[in-house]
């Protein structure tokens, strides 16, 4: 089921999340998962990220905070690397983290630095 929600939400879904990503997830459905990868490039990429009212910035350090409050330790290592794609700094995410320490648990921030610290490490070469 193709329209233009859904291309527009596969572009910026790639774009956020890189091709390579995308692909991974994308050879990765099957007849049971192949419905919910349609509903979030759909609604959260073609939906949401695409709406003009806030940047993809704000939109990624938002969504750090979510992953950290829901303890979305999987989903935070892709969202940190979306978010240096969107042009967050690794200064910027440090500052997510420490904010997230307050409202969301110091032990949930916790756990926040060490992912951020290996992804970074990775991506920038951060020690």
């Amino acid at each position: 089921m193709a329209d233009d929600t859904y291309e527009e939400g596969m572009r910026v879904r790639r774009e956020v999340l890189s091709d390579a990503h995308v692909d991974r997830a994308e050879e990765a459905k099957n007849a049971f998962t192949e419905d919910f990868q349609e509903l979030i490039t759909r609604y959260a990429w073609g939906s949401i990220w695409t709406r003009p009212g806030l940047s993809r910035t704000t939109r990624s350090a938002i969504t750090l905070t979510a992953m950290i409050a829901g303890g979305y330790w999987e989903e935070l290592e892709m969202h940190i690397r979306a978010a240096l794609r969107n042009g967050m700094s690794a200064e910027e995410i440090k500052e997510v983290f420490l904010q997230s320490a307050i409202y969301c648990s110091v032990p949930a921030a916790n756990v926040a630095f060490g992912i951020g610290k290996r992804v970074l490490a990775e991506e920038l070469g951060e020690q």
